[in-house]
């Protein structure tokens, strides 16, 4: 039998395959043991077989003596959150996040809302092996609340962002084609939308957990979409992935906005309405150029983590900063709650569409243009840390940083050099100001590292 994905992101397998039943009470009692079996917030991202994942981590935890408490199809933000305000001692998100049709998982929250870091899931996989028995008598078991109303909570927190003009956003009267996938943001995206007094044109949101398309919002996978947008003469397109933690934005021409242009406004939002000295925004190291230009133009302070959500929150916290996130379209506010968050990412994105009294294209037009490249180097026949040291002395005369793999920093452009923890490949990511540079700086490296 296969085995699921186990990693820093939680557990991922292929339903019925490398997901079954015994392993998923195996993941969800030791999680149990790891919250001291006290109170669990559980949700799921909606798509086909969910139900079922859910029933037997709802039942797995209540024979392990926790009180659950099930806010059913939500978004994995909205988890996080109700883990955070409900004081629960933890969460499991059941997603399988961007993956596709077929596949299932749980991610892991702990106390404060967050995922759980390094060291605190190698505490978990220790117990993933212990073969105690982890179940209470009938007389232990407790209680079981449904909060399905969980997610009305959601939104009125995204309603008082402090930076949020949601008085403009009404008066522009957005009219919006919102793509969710048929997945967990199906009801509460629309539902944020209307009351920012947007007319909403729903695509895929029936909350059925059938994907039409590949669920990653990537370009290639929203050409319907795009097209409803031109069809509709939209405004905006908005786009969800199924756990909606990322949020990807069409222009009024049925055209990409960019992934990357998602955290670039949200960061210049924000910032324009902070206090100069708190000026702060933190993305990862793979995350586009354009944050940096903006944060500089805007007196801030920009600090970058190695890629993953639960690093770019612990490096938040530790600068303070007031908003971050990813390039891939995730946005992470504070003063809602340290995670991705594609429901602040739409109001802060309309906010200062709004604001700013330009169509979305036209502001596009506006950000710093940059234009990214991604490939992949095979490393089975090599070392891939004796390539990251060679690169690293080949390209010595520029500013580098290697907290996670090997970034260089050349005068119109970067590239991240990072070995996949799944498979025998070395990621190669470039970024420059035009899509020549970027395929010049990844082919000066890939030669580099053929050669040696």
């Amino acid at each position: 039998m296969k085995e699921p994905i186990i990693s820093i992101s939680g557990i991922r397998g292929i339903f019925g395959e490398s997901l079954t039943p015994a392993n998923i009470v195996k993941y969800t009692a030791a999680f149990a043991k790891y919250c001291r079996k006290k109170k669990i917030v559980i949700g799921r991202d909606g798509r086909m077989g969910g139900e079922l994942v859910e029933k037997l981590v709802e039942t797995t935890l209540l024979f392990c003596g926790c009180e659950v408490v099930n806010i059913g199809i939500a978004p994995t933000p909205t988890i996080s959150l109700a883990v955070e305000t409900l004081k629960a001692s933890g969460g499991i998100a059941i997603t399988a996040s961007h993956n596709p049709q077929e596949w299932n998982g749980m991610k892991f929250i702990n106390s404060k809302g967050i995922f759980l870091d390094s060291e605190e899931n190698a505490e978990l996989w220790k117990m993933f092996d212990d073969k105690s028995n982890p179940y209470v008598t009938a007389d232990k078991i407790k209680q079981i609340e449904y909060y399905p109303g969980f997610l009305d909570y959601h939104i009125s927190r995204v309603l008082n962002i402090s930076s949020l003009n949601a008085a403009i956003v009404r008066k522009r009267k957005f009219k919006v084609v919102v793509d969710c996938v048929n997945a967990s943001g199906s009801k509460i995206i629309p539902a944020l939308l209307e009351k920012l007094g947007c007319k909403v044109i729903k695509l895929d949101c029936d909350q059925s957990g059938i994907f039409t398309r590949k669920p990653e919002p990537l370009p290639e996978n929203l050409k319907r979409t795009c097209r409803e947008v031109k069809k509709n003469k939209a405004d905006i397109g908005i786009v969800i992935d199924p756990d909606a933690d990322r949020l990807v934005v069409i222009t009024e021409k049925g055209e990409p906005f960019g992934e990357e242009n998602t955290i670039t406004t949200v960061v210049k939002h924000v910032l324009s309405k902070t206090a100069k000295s708190k000026r702060i925004a933190a993305i990862n190291l793979s995350t586009s150029r354009s944050v940096d230009d903006v944060v500089s133009m805007l007196g801030g302070k920009i600090c970058k983590s190695a890629v993953g959500e639960i690093n770019v929150i612990k490096k938040m916290k530790a600068v303070k900063a007031v908003v971050g996130g990813e390039g891939s379209g995730g946005v992470i506010l504070p003063e809602v709650h340290y995670g991705r968050d594609s429901l602040v990412g739409t109001a802060l994105i309309l906010s200062e569409i709004a604001e700013s009294g330009l169509k979305v294209s036209e502001y596009k037009k506006a950000l710093p243009e940059y234009h990214i490249k991604k490939t992949k180097f095979s490393t089975e026949k090599v070392n891939p840390d004796i390539i990251l040291k060679n690169t690293k002395k080949y390209f010595r005369e520029y500013p580098q940083n290697l907290e996670d793999g090997l970034r260089i920093d050349f005068e119109r452009g970067w590239v991240n050099l990072r070995k996949s923890n799944t498979e025998p490949i070395m990621r190669i990511i470039a970024e420059a100001k035009t899509v020549k540079e970027a395929a010049e700086i990844i082919d000066v490296v890939s030669n580099n590292m053929k050669n040696k």
